[in-house]
This record gives structure tokens, C-alpha cells and sequence, in this order.
């Protein structure tokens, strides 16, 4: 009894596969231009190996293009007009921690091109009974978080992430900007850790065109943020470590990173600094610090030729995007809560749009942590 039913289980997830995968290929196919033959022989090939195996394996050309559509259907993202841009490296093969450290090494440099960012994912083994790759790293840099009695050293984010590192024996310099290591797991092995070498990191000092003592607050930030702790899926296959980037909005780092109450909180410090009143609300010294904050954020990176992008050109792009998506018989969906910039939402388009907060595939999915 316990044998058919695992069969006829087994014959239910088939199914459900073949669905998805068919699913996708004929859109990817069509995307492509590829010709029905080209299309019909496809699917029975993947037919045929889901009917023996269970799964199937993309093609180079499906799982770029499969990533790629996963970036132009992810609902968060203001920046998908670029989305055909995407660079997709392929490290199905590598079983090794020290081979997919050195991938990892290899796409933070591709990204960061001495500043000049480029839109990177690498893809590593998809997710199967006999072969489990996991990246625990939220993004591949990060700066570390120290909880100590008088409060967190670093980011408050990174505490619990550099407890675990810590006591797998990475130490770190207790500064408020140590780059986290690497932290790479394979199958149910204990996870390996990795310094990043100082040379693969770019990072930004922060200063301010008009005010000086801005560069002695000592601010920096890193120039690539690379999310690698997200699940693509492509036609029903799950790639559970696929790091990738794109480039920053400025208030990502000055409006959220820098500037938020449970991160590094530093509107307070800002305005101290300007000689604003904090002690009333009415003074709007919330709002001109953060709008400082940003604009030494944006210059900063441009005065160092780093790839960055303001909301408000971001929000215009992605106007062009819903014009291009519309164009191609295909409606832009969006998490509203997301696109709208954290800094002065109103003054574009997407705040007085809505959108349909629907999650179409392939696309990148939230997981849980490995720890």
C-alpha cells in the first residue's frame, strides 16, 4: 500500500513538473523566436526525462533567458528595464566549497568593473535530493553587526548572521564596517568560510559637496549589493543559490541602510551635525537630514565613478519599462510598497499608479535561512 501510494505521489510531482516546465519553455521559446519544431522536440525531450528521472536539466539559452525573466517579473524591483541585460554564469558543475568561493570571487569582480556595475547572476546547482549548494551570506557583502552591552557595533541587521560566523571561527575587527566572510555550505557538511580578500571590495567613502564635516563621520559603503540568500525558479525547477545584482538607488543606502531607527540610525547624528532642532517634530529635522544623507550617498559614488542611480531617475526608467512590457502585450505587475521610492514617493509616477501585485514565473522567491 505504502509502495503505491509513493508511486502514484511520485506520478502527481511528474506531473505537476511537466506542467511548469512546458509552461515555460513555450514562453521562452516564443520570446526566443524559436521555430515550432524546435519548440515540440524540446518538450519531448524534457518529457522523456521527467518520466525517467523525475526533473530535467535547462539548456544554457533557457536558463539565461529564464533568469532574465525572472528579473523582468520580480514585483519589487524599480530597475527591470534592463532587464534583457542581465550577465548569467552558469556553475552547475561545481560541487566544491573552494570552487564556488572562487566563482563567487569571480562574480564580484565581473559586477564591480572598477565601479562600472554590471547586472550579474551566478547559478548554481539546482535543488535535488542527492546535491544541496546553499550560500548563507544575505548578500555576498555585507558588513558585520556585534551585539555588545552598550549596543551593536556595525549593522544591526548582520547580528545574528555574524554570531553564526563567529563561532564557526571567523573573526572579525569589531569596526562598524568589517566585511562578512563568505559562508558556503554543501549538502549537510559544516559550512566553510571564506575571507574576502580587501582587494575583490570596492567601497565608497562618504563626504558631502557642501559640508566638510560630513567626511569625518567616517561613512563608507559598499559599491555592489549582490542579494544571494533569494531562490530562482525556472519551469518548476528551484536554483537555491543564485546570487545576483544590479546597481544601488541611492536611498537604498541613505534613506534605508543608513538611515533607519534598527540599522545604523544616523539621522540623528546627521542633524546634530547640521545644528538642527531634534527636540521638535515641527522642525522637520528628520526631513533634512535624510535628504542630506542622500545627496552626500549620490555624490559620493559619482565624485568615485561608482555605478548609482537617484529615485528619481529610477522611476522614470521604470516608466519606460511598463511602456516597453506594454508594448510587448504584457502589463507591468508591481508591489506598490516597494517601488515607491522612501524618499519623497509622491513626486513620482509610481505613487500615483497602482499595479497588480502578482507573482507570474520564473521569478526569485524568498527562502528560509539555512541557520
Amino acid at each position: 500500500m505504502e509502495e503505491q501510494r509513493s508511486i502514484q505521489g511520485d506520478k502527481a510531482v511528474n506531473k505537476e513538473r511537466l506542467q511548469q516546465a512546458e509552461q515555460f519553455i513555450r514562453q521562452c521559446y516564443e520570446e526566443l523566436g524559436k521555430s515550432n519544431e524546435q519548440l515540440e522536440k524540446r518538450l519531448l525531450e524534457i518529457k522523456e526525462a521527467i518520466s525517467a528521472t523525475g526533473t530535467y536539466e535547462h539548456n544554457y539559452e533557457e536558463l539565461e533567458h529564464g533568469a532574465r525573466m525572472a528579473w523582468r517579473n520580480s514585483n519589487r524591483c524599480i530597475g527591470r528595464l534592463f532587464w534583457k541585460s542581465l550577465q548569467v554564469f552558469d556553475h552547475r558543475s561545481l560541487n566544491n566549497p573552494e570552487e564556488i568561493k572562487d566563482a563567487l570571487l569571480d562574480h564580484l569582480d565581473y559586477a564591480t568593473n572598477k565601479g562600472r556595475i554590471r547586472s550579474t547572476i551566478s547559478i548554481f546547482k539546482p535543488k535535488s535530493e542527492k546535491m544541496q549548494v546553499r550560500i548563507w551570506n544575505h548578500q555576498l557583502l555585507r558588513y558585520a553587526g556585534y551585539k555588545r552591552e552598550h549596543g551593536v557595533i556595525g549593522d544591526p541587521a548582520s547580528v545574528e548572521f555574524t554570531q553564526k560566523c563567529e563561532a564557526l571561527g571567523w573573526k572579525g575587527k569589531e569596526t562598524s564596517f568589517d566585511i562578512l566572510p563568505l559562508v558556503i555550505q554543501v549538502n549537510n557538511e559544516t559550512p566553510r568560510w571564506y575571507e574576502i580578500p580587501e582587494e575583490k571590495v570596492v567601497e565608497v567613502p562618504l563626504r558631502h559637496p557642501d559640508y566638510d564635516w560630513f567626511k569625518d563621520l567616517d561613512l563608507k559603503w559598499y559599491a555592489v549589493p549582490i542579494i544571494s540568500d533569494m531562490r530562482l525558479e525556472i519551469g518548476g525547477i528551484d536554483y537555491i543559490a543564485a546570487p545576483f545584482n544590479g546597481w544601488y538607488m541611492e536611498t537604498e543606502i541613505g534613506a534605508r541602510n543608513l538611515a533607519d531607527e534598527f540599522r545604523y540610525d544616523l539621522l540623528p547624528v546627521v542633524a546634530e551635525a547640521m545644528g538642527l532642532n531634534t527636540k521638535r517634530n515641527t522642525s522637520l529635522w528628520k526631513d533634512r537630514a535624510l535628504l542630506e544623507l542622500n545627496q552626500a550617498v549620490l555624490y559620493s559614488f559619482k565624485e568615485d565613478k561608482v555605478s548609482m542611480v537617484d529615485h528619481h531617475t529610477a522611476a522614470q526608467q521604470f516608466q519606460l519599462f511598463e511602456k516597453k512590457e506594454h508594448s510587448c502585450g504584457r502589463e507591468a505587475t508591481g508591489d506598490w510598497t516597494w517601488l515607491i521610492p522612501p524618499v519623497s514617493p509622491a513626486t513620482t509616477h509610481i505613487f500615483h499608479s497602482s499595479y497588480e501585485d502578482r507573482m507570474d514565473t520564473p521569478n526569485y522567491f524568498y527562502q528560509e535561512t539555512p541557520f
